[in-house]
């Protein structure tokens, strides 16, 4: 009787925390959240890409993995210094973990920043609009 109660409460709580991560994912996407993958391994295999929900807020862009226990952002992006290097199509080996018609941006920022965000066309507008908005006054390097 006390394996059948253990591993009933596991499985209550297993099933707990499944409908949290699905909640949070939902609350993520519908207060302004947009699907974005991001990769921080820059390397040609195509792998190290996770697809998460982006958000911005000020001058900062915010990742967060829809399925991780934290409960901040996993990735913040500061707009200041924040450049985009190159722009290409995804490979084939990289499509299947991105938006549908997703762009790739390798980015470099402040310091030692270096990422691969992949988003949707309307994403991807949103993204640049927020790029170039910085307040009057403020110089933004700036490549597409």
């Amino acid at each position: 009787m006390g394996t059948t109660w253990l591993i009933g409460t596991l499985l209550a709580v297993a099933v707990a925390a499944a409908i949290l991560l699905v909640l949070r994912r939902i609350r993520l996407l519908r207060s302004g959240g947009i699907s974005v993958a991001l990769r921080t391994r820059l390397d040609e295999s195509g792998r190290g890409w996770h697809l998460g929900i982006g958000r911005y807020h000020g001058d900062e862009f915010s990742w967060f993995r829809p399925l991780s226990l934290r409960a901040g952002p996993d990735r913040v992006i500061n707009r200041g210094g924040l450049e985009i290097a190159t722009r290409r199509e995804p490979q084939d080996a990289e499509s299947y973990s991105m938006p549908p018609g997703s762009q790739v941006l390798r980015c470099k920022g402040a310091g030692e920043l270096e990422v691969e965000i992949a988003m949707g066309p309307d994403a991807l507008t949103g993204f640049l609009s927020w790029l170039e908005s910085a307040p009057p006054g403020r110089r933004l390097p700036w490549a597409s």
